[in-house]
């Protein structure tokens, strides 16, 4: 049977330099839940090492979460990479930290990377530096995420920093990503000269959210199963999936 779900695609947690120390597994899904979200995909900077911690902890909540991680491209354009299992997105991890270099993170520039038990409580300080380029094309990992059986979808494409179009200025040919994610700053009406670049590609809006404030509530997905094949039929609009992106 059909159902709705509304979806952000794109969380961080404290795993991420970035974010601030309220991205705990628990306060998390809490505000998912309070904003009526269904679907969540937990991806930090280059690591999927706190995911499997959300999905423990979202067990008996009726949120579902997708484990994946904003890989950072040899391009610096930020990748929104989603799994169906966590087995798939520890896999990619492993080829993505063999293309990261080989440095230690600075806690003093960049913040700590903290690893989280279900509950939040701390399990380590994760001492790589993961807000970094990893040495491989967009083009490339969009292909081997397809390969693992996941979503590829290039980040927050409107931003000057880290994106598809500010850093190449084009999306590429043959690149076969699986929609593209916007801010939540995007109006369409008022964005007619970009639209002619994005091919009719799909939207999506997520918070990119380092903070429980920036979770978003502006994508809604018709799908059968909480499952990439479905989330992939509903960007698509085949059978009777689809996708829906509130603009306000």
């Amino acid at each position: 049977m059909l159902r709705s779900l509304v979806a952000d695609l794109h969380l961080h947690t404290v795993l991420s330099a970035c974010a601030e120390v309220e991205m705990t597994p628990l306060l998390i899904l809490r505000r998912a839940s309070q904003l009526g979200l269904g679907l969540i995909g937990i991806t930090d900077h280059n690591a999927c090492l706190n995911a499997g911690a959300v999905m423990l902890a979202a067990q008996g909540t009726g949120i579902s979460v997708l484990p994946g991680m904003e890989l950072q491209t040899r391009e610096e354009v930020h990748l929104l990479c989603l799994f169906d299992s966590l087995e798939h997105c520890r896999q990619w991890q492993e080829e993505v930290w063999a293309r990261l270099p080989n440095l230690e993170n600075r806690e003093e520039a960049f913040g700590a990377q903290f690893v989280v038990d279900a509950s939040g409580d701390w399990l380590r300080t994760e001492p790589r530096l993961l807000s970094t380029s990893a040495d491989i094309s967009i083009e490339a990992a969009t292909a081997r995420v397809h390969q693992l059986g996941g979503a590829a979808i290039p980040c927050h494409i409107d931003r000057p920093s880290f994106s598809l179009l500010a850093n190449l200025g084009f999306i590429p040919p043959g690149l076969e990503a699986d929609a593209l994610e916007v801010t939540v700053q995007f109006r369409p009406d008022k964005t007619a000269p970009l639209w002619g670049m994005l091919g009719g590609r799909p939207l999506v809006v997520n918070g990119d959210a380092h903070r429980l404030q920036d979770i978003q509530a502006r994508t809604t997905l018709t799908i059968e199963e909480t499952v990439i094949p479905e989330i992939l039929l509903a960007f698509r609009g085949d059978n009777g999936r689809s996708l829906k992106v509130s603009w306000r």
